[in-house]
């Protein structure tokens, strides 16, 4: 019991630092180089089988230090896509993907604390889990290795989400992290609750 507990303390403390390091690494790319790598990765989406296959997709509206996600949400709605986007709950691990009607409404959603854009809670939607579930999720992330370990922000909602499509008659859906190539790690620590990903694309050439 006290190794279980100290292997998880010093698993949290490289996961820490790791994040910090990440971040610094991030806040160092300029406005036209997040740019250029957010448009490689679209494109690498776009013609991931995984993507060409799916119909119900969930996709993260990004924050300012993320790969940018329009262009593939545009796309995804021009190709008949079913686009479902996060709901959190704010001081909980709780997340639900509820369905987009269209890119044009994005900017009228209410913004959250993280400044990014979702649903009101009383503004009934469809949500993935409780209809035909999801065939892929893009997943956001501060870093990532080759390994398919994926490291978050500390608030476990994708890793409780995945758990939760586990559950789902169709099973777990095919995850695909997008990222900067400055997120690509040797290695990232993980502990028992979190959920290797199946493929990581980055911007790099």
């Amino acid at each position: 019991m006290k190794r279980d507990i100290m292997i998880m303390s010093t698993i949290r403390t490289a996961k820490q630092a790791l994040r910090e390091e990440i971040k610094k690494k991030v806040a160092t790319l300029s406005e036209q180089n997040k740019a250029r790598q957010s448009f490689l990765v679209t494109e690498k989406v776009i013609a991931h089988p995984s993507y060409q296959n799916a119909q119900r997709i969930a996709v993260f509206l990004s924050m300012q230090d993320e790969v940018q996600t329009e262009g593939i949400i545009k796309h995804a709605f021009q190709s008949g896509k079913q686009c479902f986007i996060p709901r959190y709950m704010a001081r909980s691990h709780h997340m639900d993907m509820v369905k987009l009607a269209s890119i044009e409404e994005i900017k009228s959603l209410p913004l959250t604390t993280w400044n990014i854009h979702q649903p009101a809670f009383e503004d009934t939607r469809e949500e993935a889990l409780a209809s035909g579930g999801l065939d892929l999720v893009l997943m956001p992330g501060l870093a990532f290795d080759k390994n398919g370990n994926r490291l978050g922000r500390g608030k476990g909602y994708y890793d409780v989400y995945l758990q939760r499509c586990l559950q789902h008659p169709n099973g777990k859906p095919y995850t695909l992290a997008l990222a900067f190539k400055e997120q690509i790690c040797d290695s990232v620590p993980v502990g028992e609750s979190d959920i290797q990903i199946d493929d990581v694309l980055h911007g790099g050439e």
